[in-house]
């Protein structure tokens, strides 16, 4: 898909939201988009596993891990599962680690940072319910897109 947020901002004034610059792209697709799907969880990612698991349909994950940075909500493993499974891309407001790796998958990844610690599985935490962080709330259903200059958020698709 040929998109550029920058341009999607200037044809779609007041229709879309930009996230406040604080993402950095790990991904191997370096731009995405899709439909959202959202999480929140703290240092717990068993649901993340559980719904990477599910058949994506080009959709994107947003996960409000509550901005921690003291361990990874999103490894090899789990990149590799949205992958197999169909996703576009994650949205992580958390860390990752197996960087290199991701680097290398067919898959969407921004997150706030790294951290070779793993995380809990304990299964805590909310799906499909609104998360809000970096000035937007993301909503299961509206739409996201995400290249170098950003993520955009709209209600409807746009491209």
């Amino acid at each position: 898909m040929e998109f550029q947020t920058t341009d999607l901002c200037d044809a779609n004034e007041g229709k879309v939201r930009a996230v406040a610059p604080m993402f950095r792209s790990y991904g191997g697709r370096i731009r995405f988009s899709g439909p959202i799907r959202t999480l929140k969880v703290f240092e717990d990612n068993a649901l993340v596993r559980s719904t990477l698991e599910t058949a994506g349909h080009g959709a994107v994950l947003v996960v409000d891990a509550g901005g921690s940075m003291r361990c990874a909500m999103l490894g090899d493993q789990l990149a590799l599962l949205g992958v197999k499974n169909g996703w576009s891309g994650v949205i992580m407001y958390g860390c990752i680690r197996d960087s290199g790796p991701i680097g290398g998958m067919d898959l969407g990844v921004f997150a706030l940072g790294t951290h070779p610690m793993k995380s809990v599985k304990k299964g805590a935490g909310d799906v499909d319910i609104p998360v809000t962080f970096g000035g937007v709330t993301f909503v299961t259903g509206n739409h996201l897109y995400a290249d170098e200059d950003g993520v955009i958020v709209s209600e409807l698709p746009l491209v």
